[in-house]
């Protein structure tokens, strides 16, 4: 099965967008947002890059910003546009991180790549997905990035869940380095810091912030799930006290990477 396909497939039957609105995805969700809202400016051109079914690029545009949104998948294009309404301003349109021809060099003050790098399987595709968001990305702008993250993958589905043998015996994990590594069946790319920090030095960008966007939430799903309005907003102000530490960041689920583009 190749690449699209099975994302095809992923994205058809899987709710990514309850899996945000629920309290324990809320968390990254919120965190998103809040580094968005920190760099977004009156009059910014915002591009997001892989926007699957809207929740940022909508949530932006109400802010009052006008978003130009690419998406690959066609069912997560079809749930996007059910959701537009008069007043908010963003185009839509079907495209391929890994090709953005049909955008001028460095058109856009604020640049979005929330999903691609989670399924992008090879170091060229890599490369080809983070420079394209580099390009049309403006001398002196943002450009935030998404990333899936080994070790909590290998923590909770690894260990907790059992499954570490089966990766081991299928050679998806190695028994020294405890590397993963993923093809288009499993989905998602697992990032270290490490693999992040040589694929964005390639480029002429300078790293602002990296943050971990959910950090400890989904090792405690449950948990979070069950706080009180009252209870969960103290989470909230813990996890935003802690999510760009340094020795802590890498044991988050989610991350986000923020970089300027240098001038």
């Amino acid at each position: 099965m190749d690449a699209q396909t099975a994302l095809t497939a992923y994205y058809t039957s899987y709710d990514e967008e309850g899996r945000l609105l629920s309290r324990h995805g809320s968390v990254e969700f919120l965190t998103t947002m809040r580094y968005i809202g920190m760099y977004l400016r009156p009059g910014m051109r915002v591009l997001e890059i892989g926007a699957g079914t809207g929740r940022y690029s909508l949530a932006i545009a109400e802010k009052g910003y006008h978003v130009d949104a690419v998406e690959l998948i066609e069912h997560n294009m079809e749930r996007f546009r059910a959701k537009l309404r008069p007043g908010l301003d963003v185009a839509v349109r079907q495209g391929n991180a890994l090709d953005l021809s049909c955008i001028a060099d460095e058109s856009y003050d604020l640049v979005l790549l929330l999903g691609p790098m989670y399924h992008l399987f090879t170091e060229e595709e890599q490369r080809r997905a983070y420079g394209e968001a580099v390009r049309v990305t403006k001398k002196g702008g943002v450009l935030m990035a998404a990333y899936c993250m080994m070790e909590a993958s290998l923590l909770l589905y690894g260990f907790v869940q059992g499954h570490m043998p089966e990766l081991i015996e299928k050679g998806l994990v190695d028994t020294e380095e405890f590397r993963a590594r993923s093809t288009p069946e499993e989905l998602f790319q697992l990032w270290r810091q490490e693999d992040i920090r040589r694929l964005t030095e390639r480029f002429p960008v300078e790293r602002l912030r990296f943050v971990a966007t959910d950090l400890a939430t989904n090792y405690q799903r449950e948990a979070v799930d069950r706080m009180d309005d009252k209870l969960f907003d103290l989470y909230l102000r813990y996890h935003f006290s802690i999510c760009e530490r340094s020795d802590l960041v890498g044991a988050s689920h989610h991350t986000l990477d923020i970089a300027r583009r240098r001038g």
